[in-house]
């Protein structure tokens, strides 16, 4: 019997996840998970193969087969003019170290994690610095509590709210890589919101709040620039 295949260690999820030219195209070759993750740690963050995997948790003899699979994949894309899809793979996403100190919730209840600013949604998910967490049991608030993400940022956000225990995220925008981290997650979105934070979730409670899973932040494709390693975004793994 062949031995199971470990899954891979990354970061966090894309904050971009489909690229096309500007043309029609028929095809669409998909770069996995962890196929990206190999091309952001070596192209992008200038690691060596041996330091990508030691940060993936698995053999520098796979991290060249996926890596050499992914820039095969991104050069059929350049050169035939083909869509650019990431999604799937055999992946797991970094837990966060900062989401430990965090109380337990009860069997019966239910957490909310709302982006947190002064009281109010903060409107950039992939920048914020604090979510305010709502225990509720019995259609009512029963705690609540703000919470720092420990620089945790982009992709690496889910990992921090599966952590902490989320079932359910309000915020402002959200760009897709991390709409999709929500969705693999199995935590409801409801993005597209601003105002007080309290009242949001209120609005939750009494059933008018909308749930829009679609709400794009334009804000944070100019800050992706240095700095942006695994470790120091705070996933626990340096």
């Amino acid at each position: 019997m062949p031995r199971p295949v470990k899954s891979r260690r990354i970061c966090g999820m894309p904050e971009y996840c489909c690229f096309a030219p500007l043309e029609d195209c028929s095809e669409t070759v998909v770069l996995t998970l962890d196929e990206y993750e190999t091309v952001r740690l070596i192209d992008y963050t200038g690691q060596s193969q041996e330091q990508c995997a030691a940060q993936m948790e698995v053999a520098r003899t796979t991290v060249t087969a996926i890596y050499d699979s992914a820039r095969r994949k991104i050069a059929d894309c350049i050169v035939n003019g083909k869509r650019l899809e990431i999604a799937g793979g055999n992946f797991r996403i970094a837990e966060n170290a900062a989401a430990e100190s965090i109380p337990k919730k009860g069997n019966n209840t239910m957490r909310i994690a709302v982006t947190y600013e002064n009281g109010n949604i903060f409107q950039h998910f992939g920048r914020t610095e604090q979510f305010k967490l709502y225990d509720i049991e019995n259609g009512t608030v029963k705690s609540s509590e703000v919470v720092g993400t420990n620089g945790a940022g982009h992709g690496a956000l889910a990992g921090f709210l599966r952590a902490a225990g989320a079932d359910m995220l309000i915020c402002g925008g959200i760009g897709g890589g991390a709409q999709m981290a929500m969705q693999e997650s199995g935590i409801a979105l409801y993005a597209g919101n601003n105002g007080s934070a309290d009242d949001a979730v209120n609005a939750y409670l009494a059933g008018t709040l909308a749930q829009n899973t679609e709400s794009n932040c334009d804000h944070h494709g100019h800050e992706h620039g240095e700095g942006h390693a695994c470790g120091e975004h705070g996933c626990g793994h340096h």
